[in-house]
This record gives structure tokens, C-alpha cells and sequence, in this order.
């Protein structure tokens, strides 16, 4: 994790923004009264009397704000460092909860602050995002160490707005209003906080870009500098054994731009697949989207690359070749796994790593041995899914009788929560309630039917963006049991909530990514620069 027993630079620079944190606090509740204000005489009557009242609130209780926003602040960076070692022997909650559609509306409304923060402040972030990296050594930016991101200052928005004494309603408007001062905000804090590292001496890091040459190479070491990918991978990758790897034998690297024996003396077609298969492996471990851990698999697979490229030269061109596939269900492998460290995955990866090494060792590879190991990692992702559904076998058999009752009901169901829905506070301004009439969005409604179980989702969920699974989509459809990809933590979404989520472009499918095409771009992109 991140933010998992930080370093003490990285430290001392959390300890320094909390402490000013107070005065963002200050100004965006400035800039909340101000815009609250401001917008007073264009409301109707009902939505002038919501404002009104979020302005008397506030009034009351700034001191609270700021007391909740710090305190979710504080809470988040303690949960980030709990994770890791309370998530290898979690189980199963002991309660199931029920995402409907008044959770759905508060992500959807913590989303839109993100989304403003983001877009506001998008040169402050990636600059301070340099400056974060090199406090724990990240060099070239592998990922973000920013510990004050805009979903942490969105997540304690909507805790600073459960101190007013309002209804949901209330708490969602205060929400609205609040996001552009706060955005403003946390631009010249972001800014600020640039500032003071650099005057401490602090040198940022660099975003690495790679670098290939303009035509053709003529030599076996061209004077160009190793991809960023290699240079990233044999920097940042953990030796074997913290790679899961310990019972196993240890993969090494391949050079990215190692030549086969005897391919300097080759047809000049062969040592021009050559040349464009070393910069598409050059461009793959560049992607830093691809794990560590599974970087390292994928530079093994090099060499047995090229003897296939050599003997099949038609895969070159062939984004939907078996050994393409093979590399894009790897990486979609390590994305939906938990995190390093966990059981599973280095079980899980070791599994992999088999199929890797007897790839690797074949002498003539061909399109039917990708094709074979594709369907080891198909059936070993069916029996972790088998295994999870058995894990959930309890919650599934209680929603079912959950969703029953629902839909044998007259009476408009219920949130389960304790909280109302929206649509029944009498307080809520016209503009926070949802779309009219009972027509809900076909195209959603067509794309959450065509769901399957086993199927991955990408699903902004009580907060935060998770790889989710779904688990069961209900005999009847109501209730949706999903689970979390990096913990055991699953959810009961109502129907609706996920119409609304995909409406609000908040759900989406997780498939597995081509890997050649992304490649094929950025050496493409990267060739035009330099031509």
C-alpha cells in the first residue's frame, strides 16, 4: 500500500499539512456561505428554504465542520495503514449491507467533487505529485503518494457535512455548494505545499518517458537509453520471495532489447520483427497501469515472443493472436487480485508463474500453446470464483429471501438501512431528486441484464472506486451481491442503485485490455515526436 508505514520524509509532510489543513477548512466554508448567498434570490421558495436553513446550520456549527473534516482525514490515513495487515485475515463481514439509492446518491455526489477538484487543480496535483514521489523515492512516479488526494478531501467534504443537524437532503446540498470553494482551496494549498518542499531542498521526481528511435535500427545497441519500462521494472521490482514467489523459482528479467543468437546475421524481415517486438515489450513494461509483479512475468515471456514472431510472423499483426491474449488475461490477472502481500495472490501468481516458465522453456512456441495456458488461468479464475461464492454462501441464501419480500411487496421497499430514501424527504430541493417517471434508462437497463456471474465491474462504491465481482445477480433480479477484489468485503446493491451508478458513468465493465494495442500507440506516438 501507499501509505502503508510511510517514510519519515513522507511523514513529517503529513504532519505539516494537517496542521494547516484547518485554514483550507476555513476557506471553503467561506466560499460555501459565499455561493449559498449569492444564489439565494434566483431560488424558488422550497430550495431558497433548504439553502436558508444550511446557512443558519453552518452558522452554528463551523467549529464542528472542521472538526469532522480533519477527523475523516485522520481516520483515512489510519485505514490506509491498517489494510494491509488486517485484510490477510479478514473474513467475511459480520453484516451485509445494503447499497440502495440513497447510498448510490451520495457517491454519485462525492464523485462530482472529486471530478471538480481534479479538474481544478489537475496542474497542482501533478506537480505535487512529483514532489510526493521523491519523498518516499519513487524517482519515476510508479504511482501516486499524495496522501491528501481529491477523493480523501471529497470523502471528509461529506463527513464535515453530517456535523450540520439537516436532513440527507440538506447534508447533499451543502455538498454542491461546497465543492468549488473547496476545489479553490486545495488548488493554493496543492500549490503551497509545492512551494515549501521544494524550498526544502526536496528534488521532484520525473515522469519517465520512453524513448525509441527514429527509423530503422542499424545495430544491435542502438545509442538510445533502455524503455522506461525496463528501467522501472529492474528499479522497483521486489525481489521473488516479497513477490509471492518464495516457494518457487525465481524469474529474472530479460533484456528489452536483447537479440537472439545469430539475429544480427538474419533476413533484414526478421530483424525488423525483431526490432518492433522489442519496442512493443519496451512499450508494455512502460505501462504503469501493469503490476509489478506481473511486469516481471511478462518480460520472461520476451524471448519465447520472439522465437514465435520468427515462426509465425503473421502475430505481429495480429492484435487478437493467442499469445497477445494470453499477455492481456496476465495483466488483467494482476488487476483483480489483492494486493501484494496477500495469500492469495502469490498463490494465485505462482499458479501463473508455472504456466510462465513452461512457456518460457518451449523451443517452438505456436498460437496453440497461448491458447492452452489462456485456458489454465480461465479455469484457475473459475475455481477462485467457485471458492468465493461458497465463502458467500450464507449472504447469498439471506438475500434471497431479502429480495422475495421485496418484490411480494406492495409497499414501496425499503432502504434497510435506516435512512429514508430521497424521494420522501419533503426537504429535498427539486434538483437532487431523481429522473422523472418510472422509465428507467434502457441503455442501462440493457447492459446491467446482460451482466453474468463472474463478470468484473468497475463501480465507484461508498466512496471510492473498487474492482468489484459479481457474485449473484438475484434470482429476480432486486439484489446484486458483488464483491470486493482486494479484500473480502462484498455488497447487496439494489437494481436501481446500479441503474444509477451506469446512468451517472459510475459502473462500467472490467475486461481484460489489449496490451499490443496500447504498446502499438505509444510507439507510434512516441516515433511521430521524434520524426
Amino acid at each position: 500500500m501507499p501509505f502503508l508505514n510511510p517514510p519519515a520524509e513522507l511523514q513529517q509532510f503529513i504532519d505539516d499539512e494537517l496542521l494547516r489543513m484547518p485554514l483550507v477548512v476555513d476557506q471553503t466554508i467561506d466560499g460555501t456561505v459565499d455561493h449559498l448567498r449569492q444564489s439565494l434570490p434566483t431560488l424558488s421558495p422550497q430550495p431558497r428554504a433548504s439553502a436558508a436553513d444550511v446557512l443558519q446550520a453552518i452558522g452554528t456549527q463551523r467549529d464542528a465542520l472542521t472538526d469532522y473534516y480533519l477527523r475523516s482525514l485522520r481516520r483515512q490515513l489510519a485505514e490506509r495503514s491498517a489494510t494491509g495487515s488486517a485484510a490477510g485475515g479478514a473474513g467475511l463481514p459480520a453484516t451485509l449491507s445494503l447499497v440502495d439509492e440513497d447510498s448510490v446518491a451520495i457517491d454519485v455526489e462525492i464523485s462530482h467533487v472529486i471530478e471538480l477538484i481534479r479538474s481544478t487543480a489537475e496542474y497542482e496535483l501533478r506537480e505535487l505529485q512529483t514532489f510526493t514521489a521523491a519523498l518516499v523515492g519513487d524517482m519515476d512516479l510508479a504511482r501516486d503518494h499524495n496522501p491528501f488526494g481529491p477523493a480523501q478531501h471529497a470523502r471528509a467534504l461529506w463527513a464535515a457535512a453530517q456535523a450540520l443537524p439537516l436532513s440527507r437532503g440538506h447534508h447533499l446540498l451543502f455538498m454542491r455548494n461546497a465543492a468549488p470553494a473547496l476545489a479553490a482551496a486545495l488548488r493554493r494549498a496543492y500549490a503551497a505545499s509545492s512551494s515549501r518542499l521544494e524550498g526544502q531542498g526536496v528534488t521532484p521526481a520525473a515522469y519517465r518517458t520512453m524513448i525509441l528511435p527514429s527509423g530503422a535500427r542499424r545495430s544491435r545497441r542502438p545509442e538510445i537509453s533502455l524503455g522506461a519500462g525496463l528501467d522501472l521494472v529492474r528499479s522497483a521490482v521486489s525481489p521473488a520471495a516479497e513477490l509471492g514467489f518464495d516457494d518457487a523459482p525465481a524469474l529474472a528479467l530479460e533484456p528489452a532489447l536483447s537479440v537472439p543468437p545469430g539475429a544480427t546475421d538474419a533476413p533484414p524481415a526478421e530483424r525488423r520483427a525483431i526490432e518492433l517486438l522489442t519496442g512493443l515489450f519496451d512499450a508494455m513494461l512502460a505501462d504503469r497501469r501493469i503490476a509489478q509483479d506481473i511486469a516481471l512475468m511478462l518480460s520472461r515471456l520476451q524471448s519465447v515472443a520472439t522465437r514465435l514472431v520468427l515462426r509465425e510472423p503473421k502475430a505481429l499483426e495480429d492484435e487478437g493472436h493467442t499469445m497477445w491474449r494470453f499477455f492481456d488475461d496476465l495483466a488483467h490477472l494482476g488487476e483483480v487480485l489483492p494486493p501484494s502481500g496477500q495469500p492469495e495472490r502469490g498463490q494465485t501468481l505462482r499458479f501463473a508463474q508455472g504456466l510462465v516458465e513452461h512457456l518460457a522453456a518451449e523451443p517452438a512456441p505456436n498460437a496453440s500453446l497461448f491458447e492452452w495456458a489462456s485456458e489454465r488461468l480461465q479455469h484457475q479464475a473459475q475455481h477462485r470464483f467457485a471458492r468465493r461464492c461458497t465463502d458467500a454462501a450464507a449472504q447469498i441464501a439471506e438475500l434471497q429471501r431479502i429480495e422475495e419480500r421485496l418484490c411480494s411487496s406492495a409497499a414501496p421497499p425499503s432502504t434497510l438501512g435506516g435512512a429514508l430514501d430521497i424521494a420522501q424527504l419533503d426537504t429535498v430541493p427539486a434538483d437532487l431528486m431523481p429522473a422523472d417517471g418510472p422509465g428507467e434508462p434502457r441503455d442501462a437497463q440493457a447492459w446491467l441484464q446482460a451482466r453474468r456471474p463472474a463478470d468484473w465491474l468497475h463501480v465507484f462504491l461508498q466512496g471510492r472506486w473498487v474492482k468489484a465481482q459479481v457474485l449473484w445477480p438475484g434470482e429476480l433480479g432486486e439484489l446484486w451481491l458483488v464483491g470486493d477484489a482486494e479484500s473480502p468485503e462484498t455488497w447487496a446493491v439494489r437494481r436501481r442503485a446500479l441503474l444509477t451508478l451506469r446512468t451517472e458513468g459510475l459502473l462500467a465493465t472490467l475486461k481484460p485490455r489489449s496490451l499490443v494495442r496500447s504498446a502499438a500507440k505509444r510507439v507510434m506516438r512516441r516515433s511521430f515526436q521524434l520524426g
